[in-house]
Protein backbone atom coordinates (compact mmCIF):
# COMPACT_ATOMS: atom_id res chain seq x y z
CA UNK A 1 0.00 0.00 0.00
CA UNK A 2 1.77 3.15 -1.22
CA UNK A 3 1.02 6.66 0.52
CA UNK A 4 -1.00 9.12 -1.85
CA UNK A 5 0.93 11.94 -3.09
CA UNK A 6 -1.07 15.27 -3.43
CA UNK A 7 -1.44 16.86 -6.93
CA UNK A 8 -0.48 20.46 -7.73
CA UNK A 9 -4.21 21.07 -7.90
CA UNK A 10 -5.40 19.25 -4.58
CA UNK A 11 -3.25 21.52 -2.69
CA UNK A 12 -5.24 24.53 -0.86
CA UNK A 13 -2.77 27.53 -0.03
CA UNK A 14 -3.93 30.09 2.44
CA UNK A 15 -2.46 33.10 3.91
CA UNK A 16 -2.10 33.49 7.64
CA UNK A 17 -0.56 36.89 9.63
CA UNK A 18 0.64 35.84 13.20
CA UNK A 19 0.95 38.85 15.66
CA UNK A 20 4.91 38.32 16.99
CA UNK A 21 4.22 41.05 19.86
CA UNK A 22 5.03 39.95 23.00
CA UNK A 23 6.31 36.27 21.04
CA UNK A 24 9.36 34.60 22.06
CA UNK A 25 11.32 34.71 18.84
CA UNK A 26 12.40 30.85 19.09
CA UNK A 27 8.92 29.77 19.09
CA UNK A 28 7.22 31.88 16.87
CA UNK A 29 10.10 30.70 14.65
CA UNK A 30 9.17 27.11 14.85
CA UNK A 31 5.41 27.47 14.37
CA UNK A 32 5.53 29.95 11.32
CA UNK A 33 8.40 27.31 10.13
CA UNK A 34 5.95 24.59 10.51
CA UNK A 35 3.23 26.17 8.93
CA UNK A 36 5.29 27.18 5.62
CA UNK A 37 6.64 23.78 5.69
CA UNK A 38 2.99 22.46 5.79
CA UNK A 39 3.62 20.32 8.40
CA UNK A 40 0.09 21.53 10.02
CA UNK A 41 -2.02 19.57 7.38
CA UNK A 42 -2.95 15.77 6.38
CA UNK A 43 -1.23 16.12 3.22
CA UNK A 44 1.97 16.81 4.28
CA UNK A 45 4.70 15.76 1.95
CA UNK A 46 8.45 15.79 2.75
CA UNK A 47 9.37 16.73 -0.78
CA UNK A 48 6.49 19.39 -1.86
CA UNK A 49 5.51 22.53 -1.05
CA UNK A 50 2.40 21.99 0.73
CA UNK A 51 2.53 24.62 2.91
CA UNK A 52 0.88 28.26 3.32
CA UNK A 53 1.99 31.87 2.94
CA UNK A 54 2.71 33.60 6.42
CA UNK A 55 2.18 37.13 7.45
CA UNK A 56 4.59 38.08 10.68
CA UNK A 57 3.64 41.74 11.89
CA UNK A 58 5.17 43.31 14.67
CA UNK A 59 8.24 42.02 14.07
CA UNK A 60 9.75 45.25 16.47
CA UNK A 61 7.80 43.93 19.53
CA UNK A 62 8.92 40.29 19.54
CA UNK A 63 10.43 39.31 22.54
CA UNK A 64 13.47 37.57 23.59
CA UNK A 65 14.56 35.86 26.33
CA UNK A 66 17.80 36.04 28.98
CA UNK A 67 20.60 38.03 27.96
CA UNK A 68 20.39 36.94 23.73
CA UNK A 69 19.90 40.54 22.98
CA UNK A 70 23.17 41.08 24.33
CA UNK A 71 25.61 38.09 24.14
CA UNK A 72 24.36 36.77 20.86
CA UNK A 73 25.83 38.35 18.12
CA UNK A 74 24.13 38.24 14.33
CA UNK A 75 27.11 37.45 11.62
CA UNK A 76 27.08 38.74 7.59
CA UNK A 77 29.87 38.13 5.18
CA UNK A 78 30.17 40.11 1.95
CA UNK A 79 32.56 37.82 0.25
CA UNK A 80 35.15 39.83 0.48
CA UNK A 81 38.51 39.94 2.57
CA UNK A 82 37.68 41.71 6.30
CA UNK A 83 34.15 41.84 4.96
CA UNK A 84 32.68 39.98 7.60
CA UNK A 85 30.00 42.33 9.88
CA UNK A 86 28.91 41.35 13.39
CA UNK A 87 26.08 43.12 15.16
CA UNK A 88 24.67 42.15 18.43
CA UNK A 89 20.67 40.86 18.35
CA UNK A 90 19.72 44.10 20.40
CA UNK A 91 21.52 46.36 17.56
CA UNK A 92 19.73 44.26 14.90
CA UNK A 93 16.45 44.41 16.42
CA UNK A 94 16.49 48.36 16.76
CA UNK A 95 17.43 48.74 13.16
CA UNK A 96 16.02 46.00 11.12
CA UNK A 97 13.66 44.10 13.30
CA UNK A 98 12.41 41.90 10.22
CA UNK A 99 16.17 40.07 10.55
CA UNK A 100 16.15 38.77 13.16
CA UNK A 101 12.44 36.53 12.82
CA UNK A 102 14.11 35.95 8.80
CA UNK A 103 16.92 34.92 10.15
CA UNK A 104 15.79 32.49 12.87
CA UNK A 105 12.75 30.71 10.43
CA UNK A 106 15.04 30.23 7.75
CA UNK A 107 17.39 28.31 9.84
CA UNK A 108 14.35 26.07 10.75
CA UNK A 109 14.05 25.41 6.77
CA UNK A 110 15.47 22.88 4.61
CA UNK A 111 18.91 23.48 3.10
CA UNK A 112 18.22 23.12 -0.45
CA UNK A 113 15.72 24.44 -3.37
CA UNK A 114 12.79 23.38 -1.87
CA UNK A 115 13.49 25.63 1.41
CA UNK A 116 14.38 28.87 -0.92
CA UNK A 117 11.26 28.26 -2.24
CA UNK A 118 9.38 28.14 1.43
CA UNK A 119 11.11 30.74 2.48
CA UNK A 120 10.14 33.09 -0.22
CA UNK A 121 6.60 32.81 1.51
CA UNK A 122 8.11 34.36 4.46
CA UNK A 123 6.44 38.07 4.53
CA UNK A 124 7.89 40.26 7.60
CA UNK A 125 6.92 43.74 8.84
CA UNK A 126 7.92 45.55 11.53
CA UNK A 127 4.82 47.59 12.59
CA UNK A 128 0.93 46.54 11.93
CA UNK A 129 0.43 47.71 8.59
CA UNK A 130 0.86 45.12 5.41
CA UNK A 131 0.11 45.47 1.65
CA UNK A 132 -1.07 42.06 1.49
CA UNK A 133 -4.76 42.59 2.59
CA UNK A 134 -6.03 41.87 -0.93
CA UNK A 135 -5.09 37.83 -0.31
CA UNK A 136 -7.73 38.34 3.12
CA UNK A 137 -5.23 36.51 5.35
CA UNK A 138 -6.41 35.01 8.62
CA UNK A 139 -4.97 35.62 11.61
CA UNK A 140 -3.45 32.72 13.09
CA UNK A 141 -3.25 31.92 16.97
CA UNK A 142 0.12 30.90 18.58
CA UNK A 143 -0.07 28.44 21.71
Amino acid sequence: MKSPIPKKQEIEKKWWVVDAEGQILGRLATRVASILRGKDKPIYTPHLDVGDNVIVINAAKVKVTGDKLKNNVHKRYSGYPGGQRTKTWGQVLDKYPERLIEHAVKGMLPKNRLGRKLYRKLHVYASSEHPHTAQKPEPLKLI
